[in-house]
């Protein structure tokens, strides 16, 4: 079963570990990622998920095990919320638990939802096409803004 565990502060260092995954992946995506001369990527700057209330970071767990992260903003009527990072590791991808991830993040945050994926970017692209496709029986739009990046758009049905 999969399972959305909300982290803790004292936690940050586990997600930042996690995150070097994600940015391994990324970095074949944008060659301008490259290894710190202490041999790792640098790090995202987590600070304002420990003290903005609109800030949500999330473990993706299998049963109890950690297979990755969310990172989600919510919004307003004016700013829809958002899944600003997502993975769920390679040895994991296929079989459905990154889906499941997300339709419980849809239902856990109601209201108007904005997902961004970079140009170079197509295995996320066609994830997130499934996924909110399946989720909003094909009622969300999709535009691509002035940096290329490909934007699919919706109102949760699930409230």
């Amino acid at each position: 079963m999969i399972n959305l565990v909300r982290v803790k502060k004292e936690e940050e260092e586990t997600l930042h570990h996690l995150m070097q995954f994600y940015i391994y992946e990324f970095a074949a995506l944008k060659p301008e990622i490259k290894l710190e001369q202490d041999g790792t990527y640098k790090r995202f700057d987590l600070t304002s998920y420990w003290v903005e209330p609109n800030r949500h970071p999330f473990f993706i767990k299998l049963d109890d095990e950690l297979i990755g992260f969310a990172l989600v903003a919510t919004g307003n009527e004016e700013n829809p919320n958002s899944i600003e990072e997502f993975q769920v590791i390679r040895k994991y991808n296929g079989f459905g638990y990154g889906r499941q991830a997300a339709l419980k993040l849809f239902s856990m945050f109601p209201g108007r939802w904005r997902i961004t994926q970079i140009e170079a970017n197509d295995p996320a692209k066609a994830f997130w096409r499934k996924v909110i496709g399946q989720y909003t029986n094909g009622s969300y739009s999709e535009t691509t803004d002035a940096n290329r990046r490909t934007i699919q758009e919706f109102k949760n049905v699930h409230v």
